[in-house]
């Protein structure tokens, strides 16, 4: 089964089955976030955690197989997105990316922030004039390496 067959299947169980992310990732003992993302092909999960998964939502040994292969990141990304929410995200690397970059070398130095060693949690915020979405993004910087 390929990663793009397996996360197909799954969005149809979940929607069938009317299950939450929340309640997957629950099922699986890991976080929303990454739990999310395996099932969209984005990462993997352990043996473990993917036999929940597939368990959870009523799917057959070949989900859980394909949970626990690794993901070539970004592969389906295009170039610009163009669903909103995901160029929204663009929009903000193309208007604050330099900025983060600046802020981060003159706090860290020259180096990177992990997406590796990484998490990430998102919440919904009330607020009076419309709810808010906090995005959290916590990785692990990584300086460059001079030789």
């Amino acid at each position: 089964m390929t990663k793009p067959q397996m996360v197909e299947t799954i969005l149809a169980a979940k929607r069938a089955k009317k299950k939450t992310w929340a309640a997957i990732a629950k099922a699986a003992g890991l976080s929303e976030v990454y739990v999310t993302s395996a099932c969209l092909g984005e990462n993997a999960l352990g043996p473990v955690e993917a036999r929940k998964v597939a368990k959870f939502l009523g799917l057959g040994s070949g989900i859980a197989a394909a949970l626990t292969e690794f993901a070539n990141k970004g592969e389906t990304a295009p170039t610009v997105p163009k669903e909103p929410l995901q160029y929204r995200f663009q929009e903000i690397i193309y208007v604050y990316g330099r900025t983060m970059k600046e802020l981060i070398e003159e706090k860290f130095g020259a180096g990177i922030m992990s997406a590796i060693d990484f998490t990430m949690d998102i919440e919904r915020v009330p607020d009076p004039k419309g709810d808010r979405v906090k995005l959290t993004l916590n990785g692990k910087f990584l300086p460059y390496k001079s030789w």
